[in-house]
C-alpha cells in the first residue's frame, strides 16, 4: 500500500472537517441533555404506581430499545415528511430523532439510580411534609445522578460514536466531511484511518475522563 498523507493540512481540515465534528459534536450535546431530561421523566413514569403512566413509558422504553437506531432515523427522516406535508432536513431530523431515541437508554439509567437510593430517605423526606415530587427533587434525583454519573457519560460516549449513523440520511456530520474528502483527493484509505484516528482519539478521552469521575465519585461516598 502507497498512502500518502500529505494532503491531509489545515486547510483540508477547516474545510472538510470542521463543519462536521461541531455538528456530531452539537448532535451529541443536543442529544444528551434532550434525553436526560426526558429519560428522567420516562424513568419516574415507569416508577409510578399508576398504570396509565407506567404502561406507556413502559411501551415506549421497549419499543425503541429494540429497533436499530439507523432504523429510527430512516423512518423519521423519510415517513414525517408524508405524514405531515413538510420536511425538517437532515440536521433537524437527527437532533430530534437521536433524543427521542436516546432518552429510552438514558431512563433505564435514570431508573436504575432512583431505585438505588434507599427508600428510608424517601420515607424521610415524607415525615418532613414533602411531596412526592419534593423529595424527587431534592432528595432522591441529586443522588441519583451522582450515582449513575459514569454509566450516563459512557452511555454518551455511545451517542457521539452512533452519530456517524446520520450519514443514512446525508446529514453533513464529522463522517461525512471525511466521505466528501476521500471522494475530492481520490484518497478513501487515508482518509478513512484519519477518521478512525480521530475518533479513537476523541471517544478515548472521554473514557478517561469518566474513570476520572469515577474515582472522585467513589472518594466522595
Amino acid at each position: 500500500m502507497n498512502l500518502d498523507f500529505s494532503f491531509f493540512t489545515w486547510h483540508i481540515i477547516s474545510t472538510f472537517i470542521l463543519k462536521g465534528l461541531v455538528f456530531s459534536l452539537h448532535l451529541t450535546l443536543v442529544a444528551m441533555i434532550g434525553g436526560i431530561i426526558l429519560g428522567t421523566i420516562l424513568a419516574m413514569m415507569r416508577l409510578s404506581s399508576l398504570k396509565w403512566l407506567s404502561v406507556p413509558a413502559l411501551v415506549y422504553v421497549t419499543t425503541l430499545r429494540s429497533i436499530p437506531l439507523v432504523m429510527v432515523i430512516l423512518w423519521f427522516f423519510l415517513l414525517l415528511p408524508l405524514l405531515t406535508g413538510q420536511t425538517l432536513g437532515a440536521e433537524y431530523s437527527a437532533l430530534i430523532t437521536f433524543t427521542v431515541f436516546e432518552a429510552a437508554y438514558y431512563s433505564e439509567i435514570m431508573r436504575a439510580g432512583i431505585q438505588s437510593v434507599k427508600k428510608d430517605q424517601v420515607n424521610a423526606g415524607y415525615a418532613l411534609g414533602l411531596t412526592y415530587f419534593q423529595s424527587m427533587r431534592y432528595i432522591i434525583l441529586p443522588q441519583a445522578f451522582r450515582n449513575m454519573l459514569p454509566v450516563l457519560l459512557t452511555q454518551t460516549i455511545i451517542l457521539f460514536q452512533d452519530t456517524s449513523l446520520v450519514y443514512a440520511i446525508g446529514a453533513y456530520d464529522l463522517l461525512k466531511g471525511f466521505e466528501i474528502l476521500s471522494k475530492n483527493y481520490n484518497r478513501p484509505v487515508e482518509a478513512y484511518l484519519i477518521a478512525a484516528v480521530l475518533y479513537f482519539i476523541i471517544c478515548f478521552g472521554l473514557s478517561y475522563s469518566v474513570r476520572q469521575i469515577q474515582k472522585k465519585i467513589q472518594i466522595i461516598r
